[in-house]
């Protein structure tokens, strides 16, 4: 009678095989990590604070609701400590948003005294972006306070602003800056003469039609560079 009931009893015994279907493979599709745009990657070793990040974050959306009301920027600008206000003008250079980073350079401009550097800066990314009557009153602006700007203290940012000037075509903006220098005592014991900020200031002002003040860079700077070797 059991052995009717159970007629193999080792199949009983044994556990249930499980059938598995086949599935899909799941297709890897790499991911590319990147700038979403044309702007340049950061500045290694530059670390922007999370009170930039949200000024510059909150001056972008501001220019996109409402171009002509500067009060929102203004509001923006005027929270940030000296060391924030330059880290978000140079990031707004940074992703070309020209017109912000003026702003950011007058505010800056209200409450400390910008050296040669950031007029540099500036003037570099203005040029970039085909801003030439810009570079103009930038440095419209560098002349009404090179009183206070250490114009020798910076041989390097000087010479960035030359170039700058200089390959944005700007002729009355180039003459300028030679006219600030010779004020400043551009040549003196005080503030030398740069051989290669010469040689860059003769050149550009050749290129820009200035054939006699670049002789006279030539003659009034070239025997000094002379001597100091």
């Amino acid at each position: 009678m059991a052995s009717s009931l159970h007629p193999n009893p080792t199949t009983f015994l044994q556990p249930a095989r499980l059938q598995f279907t086949p599935t899909s493979v799941a297709t890897r599709v790499p991911i590319r990590c990147g700038p979403r745009d044309k702007r340049g990657p950061l500045v290694k070793g530059r670390v922007l604070s999370i009170e930039a990040i949200q000024a510059v974050q909150a001056l972008k959306r501001a220019q996109r609701s409402d171009p002509d009301d500067p009060s929102p920027v203004s509001k923006t600008l005027s929270r940030l400590i000296k060391s924030d206000l330059v880290a978000a003008l140079k990031e707004l250079l940074r992703q070309d948003q020209c017109h912000l980073a003026l702003q950011a350079l007058a505010a800056f401009r209200s409450e400390y005294q910008p050296d040669v550097t950031i007029y540099a800066e500036v003037a570099l990314a203005l040029a970039r972006n085909g801003m030439v009557e810009e570079i103009d009153a930038l440095v419209c602006e560098l002349e009404k306070e090179s009183g206070g700007v250490q114009l020798g203290g910076d041989d390097k940012g000087l010479i960035r602003l030359i170039r700058a000037v200089v390959g944005a075509d700007r002729r009355e903006s180039t003459v300028r800056i030679y006219e600030m220098l010779k004020r400043n005592g551009w040549g003196t014991s005080s503030f030398k003469a740069d051989e290669y900020m010469v040689k860059v200031l003769s050149k550009g002002l050749r290129r820009l039609g200035e054939a006699q003040l670049a002789d006279e860079v030539d003659a009034k700077f070239g025997p000094q560079l002379l001597f100091q070797s």
